[in-house]
């Protein structure tokens, strides 16, 4: 690890210290599914196997980006030159006048969804906390997934997406009835450093009620994930802990091997997503009072700041990033080592580009990430865009930037 950080809810609670103190129960998704036939469950969500939480990520492709309209002919083709002489796998579209344009995900956490309406398998229409409406295209397993309900009077319900016409998102009540299992929170410790916050174990299992399976010496086990104490990585397995204090020694599978997709953190700024190679061990615990709920995610803003150059212009107003990110609740993206950061935008003080791979990205809670190897951070970034308020946008290229803050 390079910046050999140690972030926990402490620290970085300190930047949200007027978030009201609320039961475990409202970090889960909440919401009420409408049927194509008019049909309508209210409860507890879940999409598919994975997000169940308000700090999860829905991921898609943004089908249009008008920002492109902004460049002139030339600035199109120098990126449309750059691009090509640095391919990093991004579908390019190139028209019948050679204009340039990339395909650009979409991520957001549930919390700032409003509504989700499914025009097609391939297609929804997202509406936003502020009322925007965007279209997202299929370009993740979020799309065609099986979406659970666990409506109050009725119990667990599980609906395909192909019956499914919207999904409305409302406070999580304090207090939930029924639920498909309480939230996984711990500590994770890697090489170098430790994160506190929410876990998704394997990508996958992010609730108490998901279970653990390997194999001990005497046969196949299966474990809640809320009966565990902590989980440790050890040779070709892991040795985990009871609640109880029964420890055994796991192998053949992918939640204690080799084979495990990583460890997600979920805290208030963002995800960490840690590979098994550098993951040492787990500690459970139980989340505390004060949380992320729905009400947490209202204040959706359109990014503003200033951007200096590094001919030592400045230039302040509203601040579209990589001709992409437009708004508080949109993510970027780096390593730093192989540790992955997704950061929402809103949560970021400054960027600033230090050479062709990497950029320092400052946290509103202090908190500095030296991070590189994707295009919200490295070379591969399309530029920004300043709105401020005469004209035009001024466009500046990734390399003519010295550093952005935000407001």
């Amino acid at each position: 690890m390079n910046s050999k950080l140690k972030i926990t809810l402490i620290a970085i609670f300190t930047m949200v210290g007027s978030m009201n103190a609320v039961a475990q129960d409202e970090a889960l998704i909440y919401g009420k599914l409408t049927t194509i036939d008019g049909d309508t469950y209210t409860g507890q969500i879940r999409w598919g196997k994975e997000e169940a939480l308000w700090i999860d990520v829905f991921n898609g492709n943004k089908e249009d980006n008008d920002n492109y309209r902004y460049l002139s002919r030339e600035e199109k083709r120098e990126l449309r030159d750059r691009e090509r002489r640095n391919w990093s796998g991004f579908s390019i579209s190139w028209g019948n006048n050679r204009d340039y344009e990339t395909t650009h995900e979409f991520q957001a956490q549930f919390g700032y969804i409003s509504k989700i309406e499914i025009n097609r398998r391939s297609e929804v229409k997202m509406t936003m906390r502020d009322g925007e409406t965007i279209y997202v295209e299929d370009g993740s397993n979020d799309f065609n997934a099986t979406i659970h309900v666990m409506d109050g009077e009725l119990g667990k319900s599980s609906f395909k997406w192909s019956r499914i016409e919207t999904i409305e998102f409302m406070d999580t009540p304090s207090k939930l009835g029924d639920t498909m299992g309480a939230p996984l929170y711990g500590t994770v410790e890697v090489y170098g450093a430790e994160y506190t916050g929410f876990i998704e174990w394997d990508h996958d299992e992010r609730l108490s009620t998901d279970i653990l399976d390997g194999d001990t010496r005497d046969g196949d086990v299966k474990i809640e994930f809320g009966k565990l104490s902590s989980i440790e990585r050890e040779r070709s397995g892991s040795n985990i802990v009871t609640k109880s204090g029964r420890e055994m020694y796991l192998r053949g599978s992918n939640d204690v091997n080799g084979e495990n997709r990583g460890i997600i953190v979920s805290t208030d700024f963002g995800r960490v997503d840690i590979p098994w190679r550098e993951f040492k061990k787990v500690t459970f615990k139980d989340a505390p009072k004060s949380t992320m709920n729905y009400k947490s995610f209202a204040n959706l803003k359109r990014l503003s700041g200033t951007v200096t150059t590094v001919d030592g212009e400045t230039l302040s107003g509203d601040i579209t990033y990589d001709l992409d990110e437009a708004y508080s609740y949109e993510m970027l993206q780096g390593k730093d080592d192989d540790v992955e950061f997704i950061i929402a935008m809103g949560n970021i003080k400054s960027i600033t580009p230090k050479n062709y791979d990497y950029s320092s990205v400052v946290l509103k809670n202090g908190t500095e990430l030296l991070i590189g190897d994707a295009r919200d951070v490295n070379e591969e970034n399309d530029g920004v865009l300043v709105f401020t308020g005469s004209g035009d946008p001024k466009y500046i290229t990734w390399e003519d930037i010295k550093t952005i803050t935000f407001n």
